[in-house]
């Protein structure tokens, strides 16, 4: 049940990408850092901006044994550039490079990630004085584009599979709780027919007893009687002797 459900998603994810065409899709733009613009590629991908942060350094280290540390200052100010100085990366280029990346979140749900580089602080890459190492670049944009758009599928998945379970589960307490209701109603239904019963037995108990106690009143007042009329017949006997 879970890997249909999960299936279904799925399909349905892929099938509405076309009205997200700009997601996963690396395209040329710039970055203004330390005060001046970069020619950088960018990428946006579904996800929080910190998950996605923590997800880009650990897919670097394990794909390009990159390893970006938080460095550097972009043009308003704020130190949040991703930086790897003089780092060895063949797929780029046969020299020690400097790779820079940007992670931040247009909206709660999208996040977008620039990739920007060079030799050294005064020459960065672009397609046009380094267009080798700028296509190199953007091969490395496309490849962690592909992979964040499956790790957004598996995280949608697994999210999907989270809730389908938690619904299950909360739909397996409700049953038990029905089953326990019936089996109580039924319960307290067969006590009150019991009860009927009894009640019945009691009327019909108290009707018996009813008619015994006017008989065992009539016979009483006849008893008192009786006696009566013997004290006064033992009276007038003794007034004789």
């Amino acid at each position: 049940m879970i890997r249909i459900y999960c299936l279904l998603l799925l399909a349905s994810v892929l099938t509405a990408a076309p009205a997200a065409a700009q997601l996963y899709d690396v395209r040329p733009g710039e970055v203004n850092y330390n005060k001046k613009p970069r020619a950088a590629l960018k990428v946006q991908v579904d996800g929080k901006a910190t998950d996605v942060r923590e997800y880009f350094q650990d897919w670097m280290k394990s794909s390009y044994n990159v390893k970006f540390k938080t460095g550097g200052m972009l043009g308003f100010g704020k130190s949040d550039v991703l930086v790897a100085r003089q780092t060895p990366a063949s797929t780029i280029s046969g020299k020690l490079v400097d790779l820079y990346s940007t992670v931040i979140a247009p909206t709660d749900s999208t996040v977008e990630v620039a990739f920007f580089g060079g030799f050294d602080d005064n020459t960065f890459f672009d397609p046009s004085g380094t267009k080798t190492e700028y296509e190199a670049l953007r091969a490395m944009a496309q490849n962690f584009a592909g992979a964040a758009r499956l790790k957004a599928y598996r995280d949608m998945i697994a999210e999907a599979e989270k809730k389908l379970k938690a619904t299950e589960k909360e739909k397996d307490r409700l049953e038990k709780e029905q089953a326990s209701l019936r089996t109580n109603t039924e319960a307290n239904l067969a006590r009150i027919e019991e009860l009927k019963k009894k009640n019945a037995e009691n009327r019909m108990q108290s009707r018996t007893d009813s008619a015994s106690q006017i008989k065992n009143t009539r016979l009483l007042d006849e008893s008192r009687l009786r006696l009566q009329r013997r004290r006064d017949r033992l009276s007038a006997l003794d007034r004789k002797n």
